[in-house]
């Protein structure tokens, strides 16, 4: 079958469905599936393929969607990986664009299969994220009715009761909208959103861990309850004192950094026994 016929045939499948939409609309959409189709690169693929992108055009007129450029739904767009926290341990996942997600136990994330494109993804429970920045494609985080838009920041969404929500956010800004209201919330750091039984409440919260000219093993003993890691310091620092202010969601690795220079110390990581020595 010649292209040209073949042209012919698959118009005929467009066209077998009753269409909702408008003639324009229907031709348009036939336009932009037949120029990717029948581009110059693609003469000489076989008919089974086309056999194949026909059966995609009447599934898609079955669904209502007729390949238009209108969004789709939230619902279609959320599917394609899950990951389910199911330990007792927060459980740390790098998603496809490197951005970070701390999973807590009993929580569970869903995102898109295209998610370098369509960075979308859908919580269960709790997580805290550390977004990388990709101005062409923000990211959201949908939880029960809310939505989180971002940029690029580092912010918590947590579940609570049944139907409530809580964004706390600590670097950057996101966007808050919720399911059925016009209105949205612009948060700033430090600032932390509550929707539940409809109402929606935005205060501040205490994002940083202050330490006031207190000793240095003050600070190891907050890493390793918050972090999981026992830091080792000579003997002789253990009475040091130290005034500092951390971000409670600051990476474990500008911490030691942080350490390690204000003292002149060296360190090793050792994984297996998550201990850091100073020397």
């Amino acid at each position: 079958m010649d292209e040209n016929k073949l042209d012919e045939e698959l118009k005929k499948l467009w066209e077998e469905k009753p269409m909702i939409h408008s003639d324009h609309t229907k031709e348009d959409s036939w336009e932009e599936f037949r120029s990717r189709a029948f581009s110059s690169k693609k003469k000489n693929v076989v008919w089974r393929r086309y056999a194949a992108a026909a059966a995609v055009i009447v599934m898609l007129a079955g669904t209502g969607l007729y390949l238009t450029k209108e969004p789709l739904k939230t619902e279609s767009l959320i599917a394609g990986n899950v990951i389910e926290n199911t330990t007792s341990k927060v459980k740390t996942i790098f998603l496809p664009d490197s951005s970070r997600v701390e999973l807590s136990p009993a929580s569970k994330i869903e995102y898109t299969a295209d998610f370098s494109v369509n960075r979308k993804i859908a919580l269960e429970g709790e997580a805290y994220f550390k977004v990388k920045k990709d101005k062409k494609h923000p990211f959201q985080v949908f939880c029960k009715e809310t939505t989180t838009t971002v940029l690029g920041t580092s912010f918590i969404v947590k579940e609570y009761n049944q139907k409530g929500v809580v964004v706390e956010l600590y670097e950057g800004s996101v966007q808050m909208n919720v399911k059925g209201q016009e209105k949205n919330w612009i948060l700033k750091p430090g600032e932390k959103f509550t929707y539940g039984e409809g109402a929606v409440t935005v205060a501040d919260f205490e994002r940083f861990m202050d330490f006031d000219n207190e000793k240095l093993n003050a600070v190891t003993a907050y890493v390793e309850s918050n972090y999981g890691y026992q830091l080792i310091l000579p003997e002789t620092y253990h009475d040091k004192r130290i005034t500092l202010r951390i971000n409670k969601k600051e990476d474990l690795k500008t911490i030691v950094q942080l350490i390690s220079e204000m003292y002149n110390l060296n360190f090793e990581v050792n994984e297996a026994l998550k201990q850091i020595t100073f020397q």
